[in-house]
């Protein structure tokens, strides 16, 4: 943001203060760090959990997860399928002599996510089992000495750079279950301080400063939640360092050091799958899944219907947050036809209400309501407020006065909502036609 863009902003904030009425709480619209704007204002992005573990699907030697006979097997998350289905070190690594992607197509996969409202993508560039999705001279653990033997993550920088969507990449660097002295699940012996400490600096910080001088990343998605890790605060910052030196755009996630993120961190990352009930003032996201698992999983039927899924973008726009969504591609690198469908039906209705996610902020002054969230933006010196309706109701009542109302519509169709004023501001009623007719209807009110 130039600082004639900032001063602009500043009188318009102050006009929109005159207009706000006595009875309403002042309206503040914060203004973002300069090198977190676009992740703020993007607001919806798209994830990807892709590896050696797609080609077990979530099953092994007549095992699937969830698998409660065994000590460790009570997960859906067939990411995690080498350790949780006791998959033997050797035999998991050969599954790289026959890991061959034929039918990925990265613009393919990124045409699907701009299709679906996405602004950026972030996939697992090398997740806990250690093998790599670039052409890394670091570790012979790569896609490069596959039967595919093309550096996936060069072919999606380009794709995604032709798409105009920001990238970033997942590095597990505290787990990894190949190379010596990496990090190993809680109900593992922990590794010996000293012996992790090589395995930092021999594999951890180099892989990080290669995807960092080989593609220039918008984002790094680094992955602890609250186990005890190696991660001190001394390593952390010692990471936080090495991005910082080799890119000044680079953000970098909370889950660096899930317990102890420390300030020098550009957003926080929730848990997988948690929606804060409040506003956040730092940047956030939820990395959420379409179904339980994040890696392909055949047997896993627990799909999430796209307008569950819009409603989780609604309420974390509210609250100044961002969604990641996860796709798991099948291990010939294409999307799940269900995955498929559910982009497109959330991209038709990011088609006529993308306005009210992208660059929008919470909004204060009017007091939560069940199933409603609200958002808001400044344009030409009038604040527009966005309700999200996620629950029918008749009538909506908002803090305003009547006289305030500049206009009061659908955001889809432009078509008009009558608006009455009451002893607390005003009251729009809601047409009972438009319950039936979208599970995330969107009203735009102009002050």
């Amino acid at each position: 943001m130039n600082h004639m863009k900032t001063y602009k902003l500043l009188i318009l904030l102050i006009i929109a203060s005159f207009l706000t009425p006595v009875k309403a709480q002042q309206v503040s619209l914060s203004l973002p760090s300069e090198k977190a704007d676009w992740f703020r204002d993007a607001k919806f992005g798209m994830f990807i959990h892709f590896g050696l573990y797609s080609m077990l699907e979530g099953s092994y030697n007549g095992r699937t997860l969830p698998d409660t006979t065994l000590a460790n097997g009570k997960s859906w998350y067939a990411e995690w399928i080498q350790m949780r289905l006791e998959v033997p070190s050797e035999e998991y690594k050969k599954l790289a002599d026959s890991f061959n992607p034929k039918d990925f197509d990265a613009d393919e996969w990124i045409r699907e996510a701009k299709n679906a409202g996405m602004r950026y993508f972030v996939i697992t560039a090398k997740h806990h089992d250690g093998f790599a999705l670039w052409d890394s001279k670091v570790s012979d653990f790569t896609i490069m000495n596959s039967p595919y033997k093309k550096d996936m993550i060069a072919e999606l920088v380009t794709a995604c750079k032709k798409y105009g969507l920001k990238y970033g990449f997942y590095y597990s660097h505290w787990q990894d279950w190949e190379y010596p002295g990496g990090a190993m699940p809680f109900w593992y012996p922990k590794v010996p301080d000293n012996e992790f400490e090589s395995f930092w600096q021999k594999k951890s910080l180099p892989q990080v400063k290669e995807l960092i001088t080989m593609f220039d990343p918008d984002l790094l998605w680094f992955d602890t939640w609250d186990w005890e890790t190696h991660i001190t605060d001394q390593r952390r910052d010692e990471l936080i360092a090495l991005v910082r030196s080799l890119s000044p755009k680079c953000l970098i996630n909370g889950r660096i050091s899930y317990l102890s993120p420390g300030d020098n961190i550009d957003f926080l990352e929730m848990h997988d799958n948690q929606y804060p009930d409040k506003i956040l003032e730092k940047p956030w996201q939820t990395p959420a899944t379409m179904m339980h698992s994040w890696g392909w999983h055949a047997k896993d039927y627990n799909w999430k219907p796209s307008q569950q899924m819009i409603g989780y973008l609604a309420n974390n726009t509210s609250k100044g947050g961002n969604y990641l969504l996860n796709v798991g591609p099948k291990p010939d690198g294409s999307f799940p036809v269900p995955a498929t469908r559910r982009l497109r039906e959330i991209g038709a209705w990011m088609l006529s209400n993308n306005e009210s996610i992208y660059g929008t902020q919470p909004v204060k002054d009017i007091e939560p309501q069940d199933g409603l969230f609200f958002a808001q933006k400044m344009e030409n010196g009038k604040r527009i407020i966005y309700i999200f309706m996620n629950k029918y109701r008749e009538e909506i009542e908002i803090p305003f006065e009547l006289s305030l109302l500049t206009s009061c519509t659908i955001l889809e169709s432009g078509m008009p909502l009558v608006a009455v004023q009451t002893a607390k501001g005003s009251k729009i009623q809601i047409p009972e036609r438009l319950g039936k007719d979208c599970a995330v209807q969107v009203f735009k009110i102009v002050l």
